[in-house]
């Protein structure tokens, strides 16, 4: 009974907050944090430029191998949306922007490809086969927008202190927890809240917890205290989330760093400083191979810095059309899991 307790509850706030004015982004009233100045004017200024700085291309057909997710920035020029994208939204780097790679309340497994040249979102495979993510009772799909900070890297060569885990060899994770069902392809501008720390065979996971900027809420919540509050049982529902969404497909359940207690907003703040600092040598280290494509159009200290001509031959030069898969109707199915 814990994710309908989450959903009533995540309903109910809202509905109780509207009521009482709780909700207003015009009623921004009396001091608060550098991380909370937002007015209702600002918020919407973000909205329009998130919606216009970024578009996305699709080339292949869905539900194939060959289908892509390219992405251009306000210019028109093809860019990589881990490396070209910047980490940071504001000049007090305050904010930051997120890649939507899986929108709320979906199955397909899409994620940011890190060795195709210019990293397009594109969907997992696993055994030849499009890869989907199991409905666990009585969750549906993934249950918040999920995806990836841009210029982030989980160093796989570094062990982390305070997991003992080394990186996992991916830009971090981050849930995004507003009331908006993005889209594929969506760059938000999110605050951050705090972090968990899944231990996913044996390497450290980051999931960032973060909010919309334009969520009625994002003026309420600075810190993960604030997500309890506002979000009652979202936490709980997430760390049983992530134990138990792989356990259809015959693996363990996932463990995690803290007894599974999110870390705030100033811990994983750190983090995503560090995992910057990663990338930066990542991006710039001088034609040594890797298994990620640092092909870029921005970092001119990187030896794989291409002309904006360059990426669009890359764009025309990925495949369209692909042997089109049929979405099995398993995919519906409802995994009820008894944790031991």
């Amino acid at each position: 009974m814990l994710a309908p307790i989450v959903r009533s509850s995540f309903y109910v706030s809202r509905v109780v907050g509207r009521s009482s004015g709780l909700l207003s982004t015009s009623a921004l009233s009396g001091p608060s944090s550098e991380r909370n100045l937002y007015t209702s004017r600002q918020a919407s200024q973000n909205k329009s430029s998130a919606a216009t700085m970024y578009e996305t291309i699709e080339k292949g057909a869905k539900n194939s191998p060959s289908y892509s997710l390219y992405f251009k920035n306000k210019c028109g020029n093809v860019i990589s949306p881990m490396h070209d994208i910047p980490l940071y939204a504001n000049d007090e780097k305050t904010i930051y922007n997120m890649v939507v790679e899986v929108p709320r309340w979906t199955n397909a497994k899409m994620e940011i490809s890190l060795k195709t040249p210019l990293n397009p979102i594109k969907q997992d495979i696993k055994k030849g086969k499009l890869r989907f993510v199991a409905n666990c009772f009585p969750h549906k799909g993934y249950i918040w927008n999920y995806g990836a900070l841009p210029q982030t890297w989980e160093n796989p060569d570094h062990i982390e202190p305070s997991t003992g885990c080394k990186g996992d060899n991916d830009p971090i994770d981050v849930i995004e927890i507003g009331y908006r069902v993005a889209k594929r392809g969506d760059v938000l501008q999110v605050k951050v809240l705090g972090t968990i720390a899944l231990i996913d065979e044996g390497e450290t996971d980051w999931k960032i917890i973060a909010i919309d900027v334009r969520d009625p809420l994002a003026s309420k919540v600075d810190d993960i205290s604030d997500v309890d509050q506002y979000f009652p049982g979202l936490l709980r529902a997430t760390v049983e989330w992530f134990k138990i969404y792989k356990i259809p497909d015959g693996k363990p359940e996932n463990q995690f760093a803290f007894n599974g207690d999110a870390k705030n907003a100033e811990f994983a703040t750190s983090t995503i400083a560090e995992t910057h600092k990663f990338w930066q040598n990542l991006v710039n280290q001088g034609g040594v191979a890797s298994s990620i494509s640092t092909t870029n159009i921005s970092n001119r200290n990187s030896d794989h810095h291409i002309s904006k001509e360059e990426a669009e031959r890359l764009l025309a030069d990925a495949p369209n059309g692909g042997e089109v898969e049929e979405v099995p109707d398993t995919v519906d199915t409802w995994h009820f899991i008894h944790l031991k």
